[in-house]
C-alpha cells in the first residue's frame, strides 16, 4: 500500500529532521516496536523493513521510540501548530539550534530580558536570532555547526572548498 515499514531498534539509521518532514508529508507508516532485545534477524532478511534510532542510548523496547517518532511528525501536518509558518525557526529546521527564548517577568532574579528582544525592532531582533542560533549551535553542538558550515561552503555544483 507504498507506506514504509519502521523498526524502532538502535541499530537503525538516525532519525533526522528531514526524514521526519518526509515522512509526515507521505501516505502513512507502520511501525513495529521490539521488546528488551528487538526483532528476529530474518524479518529484516525477509521484508523491506526501515530500521530507525533516536539515539545513542537503550530503552527497554521501541514504544518510546515510537512515540518520539509520532510526535515529531504530527506537529508537522497541517493544522496542528496553528499557522503554517510556526515551525520554521524550531531547531534543526535550518540546520541549527533554535535561538533562546525569553517570558515575562521582564527580570527574573536579577536577570533581564536582552535589550534587542524589547526594542520593537524587526530585524535587529531577527539578527539577534540568527546569531544566537550561530553561537549556541557553534558551543553546545559542533557536529550541527560543521554540517552548517559545510553546506554554505559548497559550490552550486556539489564541490566542497576547504577554508582554513
Amino acid at each position: 500500500d507504498g507506506r514504509p515499514v519502521l523498526a524502532m531498534t538502535p541499530r537503525g539509521r538516525p532519525l533526522t529532521q528531514e526524514r521526519v518532514r518526509a515522512l509526515a508529508a507521505g501516505p502513512g507508516v507502520t511501525i513495529l516496536c521490539g521488546r528488551f532485545e528487538g526483532f528476529d534477524e530474518r524479518l529484516f532478511e525477509a521484508r523491506a523493513i526501515e530500521e530507525v534510532s533516536i539515539g545513542d542510548y537503550i530503552l527497554s523496547g521501541g514504544e518510546m521510540g515510537a512515540l518520539v517518532l509520532l510526535d515529531a511528525c504530527i506537529r508537522l501536518l497541517p493544522g496542528v501548530m496553528g499557522a503554517a509558518s510556526s515551525g520554521d525557526d524550531e531547531s534543526f529546521e535550518t540546520g541549527l539550534l533554535e535561538y533562546p527564548h525569553y517570558t515575562r517577568p521582564q527580570i527574573w532574579e536579577g536577570r533581564t530580558i536582552p535589550q534587542v528582544l524589547r526594542s520593537g525592532d524587526h530585524a535587529k531582533i531577527d539578527a539577534w536570532r540568527k546569531r544566537r542560533a550561530e553561537i549556541d549551535t557553534r558551543s553546545r553542538r559542533p557536529d550541527l555547526w560543521e554540517r552548517h558550515e559545510g553546506a554554505r561552503v559548497q559550490s552550486p555544483s556539489g564541490a566542497r572548498r576547504h577554508e582554513d
